[in-house]
């Protein structure tokens, strides 16, 4: 059983670092030949600026808007600063100067005059990261649109750790057994799954470059000072890290915002500002109800789910993986693994989650953990922390009210390999996700 990861090295600006090949890189690349402009979002420390310092030649000259003095001539005086610092440009914390969208349209405009004029292939010229899309999300809009590519980025994956080749999901149970034979995995014990569950995906983690506890302390410290503090009161700062952890005890929950802002002592127009700052700072994601006009008999409310359990579980104060495969909560850290690891998949193929995932929930408390949405059909898709788990698919005959072909399920667990459990469902291992 491979339980390390064989690290990369590569040797850039004299130094010595590990850097371990995001599936994310084909996605960015692409935007790359389509766009002048790219913008890659996504939490903090996620690896954005490492993985563009990697995959973009040193003739990108480099800069970060966390230097001050960058940062004042960028708000200051765009024209001048990108004048400055000629394209191709990586800009890094864009979300610091907006100011800079509007002359890098200018920049964008008057080149492809140039471009069009002279019968010129157009190039990029700006490459953004940012980790706050509450910020940048509008500026973005209204400056830059049809002139930028826009990737989400996040936390390592399952596969990415594991070093195996990514491939789209799909819940297509042929794919996935050609797929499952074609790529070697290591099968995963509940104990193992567990571990991840707790370490999560941060590449300094990941990369023992730190200490969990310790990282996570300051992650939290950083993120509430420098994404945080300029857009709730500094009085509500201490509220709002209880906020956090209230919200982590409810993953894989349905959102009630009025529970949830009387736990924490504010009142319902803010809670739903602050879970909009998690949500679009990439903290956490909202899983929507199925619903195909069919409202009548379905739960409105989302699910929520954290991106990162390691980050989740530090909130909750679990302070091992064994207690934490042991807690009341072990079956929502589950789900939230395994949610967050199909949310992951899809961002690193620059596809839009929201348009293919839901879950089912109605009146009657009949509930499916996740519905795959094409055009063929309904997947039904259940998650279960145990092998073999009792009658997982009890449920799937719910959905043959909708106008739409009922596939076959999927039931994910700790199973060792792909196997039927009847005619309508395959159990899954938690191991082959993302391959």
């Amino acid at each position: 059983m491979k339980m390390g990861i064989d690290y990369r090295f590569h040797r850039r600006f004299q130094g010595l670092f590990m850097y371990i090949k995001r599936t994310v890189e084909n996605s960015i690349l692409e935007a790359a030949k389509n766009f002048q402009c790219i913008v890659v979002y996504g939490p903090r420390q996620v690896g954005k600026s490492t993985t563009i310092d990697y995959i973009f030649p040193d003739s990108f000259n480099r800069l970060t808007l966390d230097d001050m003095e960058d940062r004042n001539l960028a708000r200051q005086n765009p024209k001048l600063f990108l004048e400055s610092n000629p394209w191709p440009v990586i800009i890094d914390e864009i979300q610091k100067a907006p100011e800079l969208l509007d002359a890098i349209k200018i920049k964008i405009d008057e080149q492809r005059k140039i471009w069009l004029k002279n019968n010129e292939e157009r190039k990029l010229m700006y490459v953004l990261t940012g980790s706050n899309r509450f910020e940048l999300q509008q500026g973005i809009s209204d400056s830059l649109a049809g002139r930028c590519g826009i990737i989400e980025m996040s936390s390592f994956s399952q596969a990415e750790k594991f070093e195996y080749k990514s491939q789209l999901f799909t819940p297509k149970i042929e794919e996935l057994l050609i797929r499952s034979q074609n790529q070697k995995t290591n099968y995963l014990a509940r104990s193992q799954i567990f571990e991840e569950i707790f370490k999560g995906g941060m590449p300094d983690i990941c990369t023992r470059m730190s200490e969990r506890d310790f990282y996570f302390k300051s992650y939290v410290n950083t993120y509430i000072e420098k994404d945080v503090r300029k857009l709730v009161s500094a009085s509500s700062e201490t509220q709002f890290r209880n906020f956090m952890s209230l919200v982590a005890l409810r993953t894989s929950q349905e959102l009630h915002y009025d529970e949830i802002a009387n736990s924490t002592g504010i009142d319902v127009k803010t809670c739903k500002r602050w879970l909009s700052i998690l949500e679009t700072s990439g903290i956490i994601y909202l899983l929507q109800p199925y619903m195909a006009n069919m409202s009548n008999r379905i739960i409105k409310a989302p699910k929520l789910y954290f991106m990162d359990t390691g980050l989740c579980s530090y909130l909750c104060k679990w302070p091992n993986p064994q207690m934490l495969e042991n807690c009341a909560m072990s079956g929502a850290f589950f789900e939230t693994y395994i949610i967050s690891e199909l949310i992951k998949n899809f961002f690193s193929f620059n596809i839009n989650p929201r348009d293919f995932l839901y879950y089912y929930r109605d009146i009657d408390q009949k509930e499916i953990d996740i519905l795959y949405v094409n055009e063929e059909g309904i997947y039904p898709i259940e998650i279960k922390k145990g092998i073999s788990p009792r009658n997982p698919t009890k449920n799937f005959n719910v959905l043959q009210k909708y106008k739409k072909e009922i596939k076959t399920g999927l039931v994910i667990d700790c199973c060792e390999k792909i196997r039927p459990l009847n005619d309508i469902s395959y159990s899954f291992p938690v191991s082959l996700l993302g391959i």
